[in-house]
């Protein structure tokens, strides 16, 4: 690694004993890098990666020094408040015209640096790109700006605003594809501005960040805004490797408005102050609250409440809400409505509205407000002018959709100051509610965590109903990350002393989980790089040939990040060496020969467990309330209870799955109720559960486990309840197994495979026997009886272990992660040979051509439907409904009952799929063929076949259970879609299926599903 890694092995000693300015504390530096040059002043800390053999050339009197960045020049853009430290600095490395990360919390003022970076372009006559992760932020975003800046564009695949404007507002989505084609707007840009850069840890759309970044030609500088993260410097210093050009990086965790967190105790009552402003955690009052659990009571210890001065701190049942549906149930360990209501009237009373109450459920967070009835926020004037907005808004809809359900439910919830906000809302409603609220008009805002993101919305407080949250396989704790971006909506700046944030907690929630989660580091920015096919037909039909696939992979965050650990990795190992060789090897022979026994045993036993788990003799037995015993590699789970089997594959996101195995067990899922671990542990971005250890209380979680990590099942079953959603009802089991323990401390008694299960088979009965010898020399060897005592046999235990992540370890470090993706790459590339996408040489033919031009969904898929000829059997109309089955959209709990003309489509999609993954997997490639297949969902089908055809909305939203917000968010994107295979239909000459596109995205464009932002 060039760049900032040689730059570190260039030491300069520098020293600064002088007081820093601002009245900052002294500061020094101990044989600090080149590449990491410090200074601390008061609140923030300041950083500079620089290239090896850089020098400086602005002029000091005007500039400062590098490492002390102090501009006192003529400004591009004046503040009506004095800057805070962070921002000075930041202000004077735009002003030095390099490149700077600028990490702090939300609500610390970060959106002034981009301004003054769009302000220097304006007054320098350049062109600044303002980048946003989500459609809806770039919208708000292009109002913000353009009450500031007057020329102003906006590009979001949705809408195209002044595309020639100095300023242009886009999503990062946008900008990627401009620097695939090399547009000409790129040459007169000078800045571009990463709102949200912390979303390149995103799994899905990650890469667009980092491919965005790898791409921007040198001479153009970048800003990144970014809430806290752990690793700013290397992220810093991988631009600096990247464009050979200084990267500053300013971070502060410091707060204009201090918190005070509380914690209110579910079904009881008061708050306790846990964490104070000045962040020290009060383990005391955090005891006296759990207390409040084991008496079932709340007595005399509670905290006062903060005063005004600071204090002390089939489609079936469709339940109409505010989003006009009652869409899926949350966490059973939410707060109640009644403890909701509470809370929020003491908020009240106590004047420190406005509140955002945070739930991970949109039903929930309709629930919790339409519960206020009796509440009411709002004076006469301020309901006449809720009025007056709201109708004012609604005035672009036509007649019919100014009465849809959702839009008369929320009007009265408004006038009494109580919002709602989540993704299932109308898109105009979300904007009115965030209008309201922005105008002090909406008291109380019922919210998902997605309000915590974008444009700085601050309140006096914030509630969280739960601070556990479902992840798609199991309920976890929040993460710190989560926790700070959510409570850092809490006090507003020149308004507040301090922000208030209270938690809602249960019994399970311990000690340290709560201060992990409150006082914990936010979490570090790790690359989420992968190779898609879309890419690599870019990169290989690109014009000027200055990139290639091996340019990219190298030059990634995900691969630098990979080569910077290795020395970490190198020093692990010769401490592990270290420790091995003061191992005593006495006996070693003797112990070899035991622990030999021992692996023969244990691949017997997986040989004849293999055997036992064929689907044709153990499904009989795989009844729910079994007890089987689970192993995942070294993860020892031990006894769980079987709830469910199903034969269809799942996603490997958050369940105990090993690698895709080829035996006809591993086609089916077990899912398993197993003692956890409190909360998860993360594999990249990769929630995962994980066992509880020995003498911790744990928590009784439905895990899904692929068949073949079974590895004893008991001849025991136990009853278990119906509904495992409760907590309660998930730990009646844990206690029914753990009195089973008691019963049999020899361990439970297993099914005889043999005997109880009546297996016959020649080959098997040989296994059988050889266990039956091997056990016997086992028991027969001197070191079987004195196994536990023998410290010897702890010695050998510990050296192999040691030998064995020695092992590990020196493979990493020789396998690089270039290599693995080289190998990913060359299969893929046989891929697109094999489908003449490519030819022999690499050169992009016809059918590559036209999947280049699509980003929005499955590139390979949708072109392979394109020239087998199924869009030019079927209508436009049949050509939207089958183009849905290739976006997101939240799962539908209803029956999809599908006429023949949508049927027929469906099931050529799906056995066009079948063989695109077959292919893959024969080109080497890790794919499952079923779950690929499966994962083409028809949930919004007949709803959009019959948008197209004309249906109100009204109708189509009686269709589903899908809330209205994500049909028309799934519609916009679905109209995106179309245009890209307009494209695609264009490039590969095909006028008609052209047309047929066209006229497809045209049927779905009205009405309220492309109403106009309020933005905008």
């Amino acid at each position: 690694m060039a760049g900032a890694v040689e730059a570190e092995n260039d030491t300069a000693k520098r020293k600064n004993p002088e007081p820093v300015t601002n009245g900052a504390a002294q500061a020094t530096d101990e044989e600090a890098p080149e590449a990491k040059r410090r200074s601390v002043i008061r609140s923030c800390i300041h950083e500079v990666a620089l290239p090896p053999g850089f020098t400086p050339s602005k002029d000091e009197s005007i500039h400062g020094t590098i490492d002390n960045p102090v501009y006192t020049g003529p400004r591009a853009k004046s503040y009506p408040f004095t800057l805070d430290p962070f921002q000075e600095i930041s202000v004077a490395c735009l002003e030095r015209d390099e490149s700077v990360l600028v990490s702090a919390h939300t609500s610390a003022g970060k959106t002034a640096v981009a301004e003054y970076a769009i302000a220097m372009a304006f007054r320098d006559k350049q062109r600044v790109i303002y980048t946003s992760p989500l459609k809806a932020l770039s919208n708000q975003k292009f109002r913000e700006l353009s009450e500031e800046f007057t020329d102003v564009g906006l590009m979001t695949g949705d809408v195209t605003i002044s595309p020639n404007a100095s300023c242009i507002v886009m999503t990062t989505e946008i900008l990627r594809g401009m620097l695939y084609k090399g547009s000409e707007v790129l040459r007169e840009v000078a800045w571009v501005i990463f709102d949200e850069i912390h979303y390149m840890r995103d799994r899905e759309r990650g890469v667009v960040w980092e491919e965005s970044i790898i791409f921007l030609p040198p001479a153009i500088k970048m800003v990144f805004l970014s809430a806290t993260m752990s690793n700013a410097t290397e992220f810093a210093e991988w631009i600096c490797y990247l464009h050979k050009q200084p990267c500053h990086v300013v971070y502060t965790d410091f707060r204009p408005t201090p918190l005070q967190h509380y914690a209110f105790p579910m079904g009881g009552s008061g708050l306790y102050l846990v964490v104070d402003e000045k962040g020290d955690f009060k383990e005391e009052n955090f005891n006296k609250l759990k207390a409040t659990f084991e008496r079932k009571e709340v007595g005399g210890n509670e905290i006062d409440p903060p005063s005004t001065r600071g204090g002390r701190g089939g489609r079936g049942a469709r339940g109409r809400g505010v989003g006009g549906r009652g869409g899926r149930g949350g966490d059973k360990g939410s707060g109640s409505s009644q403890d909701i209501g509470k809370i929020v009237k003491m908020i009240m009373e106590r004047k420190f509205q406005p509140v955002i109450v945070f739930s991970f459920s949109r039903r929930e967070c309709e629930q919790y407000a339409t519960a206020m009835s009796k509440l009411d926020f709002n004076n006469d004037e301020e309901k006449e002018a809720v009025e007056d907005i709201f109708k004012k808004a609604i005035e672009v809809l036509s007649e019919e959709d100014r009465s849809l359900p959702a839009i008369d439910l929320l009007l009265p919830l408004l006038k009494r100051g109580i919002g709602v906000h989540h993704s299932g809302l109308l898109p105009i409603l979300k904007e009115v509610v965030e209008l309201m609220f922005q105008e002090g008009l909406c008291k109380a805002l019922f919210a998902t965590e997605t309000f915590a993101m974008g444009l700085n919305m601050p309140a006096k407080t914030v509630v969280f109903t739960n601070v556990r949250k479902w992840d798609g396989q199991s309920h976890r704790w929040m993460s710190s990350g989560e926790y700070i971006q959510m409570s850092g909506r809490a006090g507003r700046r020149g308004k507040d002393l301090r922000g208030i944030c209270i938690i809602m907690i249960d019994s399970q929630m311990e000690m340290k989980t709560c201060q992990e989660m409150i006082q914990g580091t936010a979490a570090p920015l790790v690359s989420t790089f992968r190779l898609s096919y879309y890419s690599l037909l870019n990169l290989m039909s690109r014009a000027e040939g200055q990139f290639n696939s091996e340019h990219v992979i190298r030059h990634s965050f995900h691969q630098f990040q990979h080569d910077k650990a290795l020395p970490k990795v190198e020093e692990n190992i010769k401490t592990l060496e270290a420790e091995v060789a003061k191992i005593d090897s006495a006996g070693e022979s003797s112990m070899a020969e035991y622990h030999s026994l021992r692996l023969k045993l244990a691949q017997l036993e997986k040989k004849m467990m293999a055997e036992v788990l064929r689907p044709e003799r153990v499904l009989l037995f795989m009844k729910p309330g079994r007890l089987v015993k689970i192993r995942d590699g070294s993860d020892e789970w031990g006894w769980g209870v079987v709830v469910h089997v199903v034969k269809k594959p799942t996603s490997n996101q958050g369940t105990i799955s090993s690698a895709l195995a080829t035996d006809p067990a591993s086609s089916y899922i077990v899912d398993i109720l197993l003692h956890c671990a409190s909360g998860v542990i993360q594999e990249g971005k990769r929630p995962r559960p994980r066992p509880c250890p020995p003498g911790e209380k744990g928590e009784m979680h439905v895990v899904p486990v692929r068949m073949p990590l079974i590895c004893a099942i008991s001849t025991l079953r136990v009853a278990a309840p119906r509904d495992l959603r409760p907590p309660e009802a998930r730990q009646s089991v844990l206690m029914a197994v753990q009195e089973l323990e008691r019963r049999f401390p020899d361990g439970f008694p297993k099914l005889d495979p043999v005997e109880d299960m009546g297996i016959d088979d020649e080959d098997f009965l040989k296994i059988v026997k050889e266990i039956e010898v091997e056990e016997k020399k086992l028991v027969s060897h001197p070191l079987f009886q004195s196994e536990k005592e023998a410290d010897c046999f702890a010695s050998f235990q510990r050296k192999a272990e040691l030998m064995v992540e020695i092992d590990a370890l020196k493979l990493r470090m020789r396998e690089s992660q270039l290599q693995k993706f080289r190998e990913e790459l060359k299969n893929r590339s046989r891929v697109l040979k094999r489908l003449g996408h490519i030819n022999g040489d690499g050169v992009v033919q016809t059918k590559g051509r036209a999947a280049c031009l699509i980003d929005t969904a499955d590139e390979l898929l949708v072109t392979e439907l394109m020239f087998n000829g199924l869009f030019n059997d079927i209508d436009h109309h049949q050509v939207v409904a089958i183009a849905s089955c290739f976006l997101p959209v939240e799962k539908s709990n209803e029956q999809v009952r599908l006429t023949n003309e949508l049927a027929h489509p469906l099931e050529k999609l799906k056995e066009t799929a079948k063989q695109l993954a077959e292919i893959q997997k024969e080109c080497k490639l890790e794919i499952d063929v079923e779950e690929y297949a499966e994962s083409f969902k028809p949930y919004l089908m007949d709803v959009i076949y019959s948008w197209s055809k004309g249906s109100s909305f009204s109708e189509i939203c009686e269709m589903t259970d899908i809330f209205e917000g994500s049909i028309i968010r799934a519609a916009r994107r679905l109209d995106e879609f179309l245009n890209q295979l307009r494209s695609a239909a264009q490039a590969i000459g095909n006028p008609d299926l052209e047309n047929k596109f066209a006229l497809g995205s045209e049927s779905i464009r009205r009405g309220i599903v492309f109403a106009n932002s309020l933005y905008i």
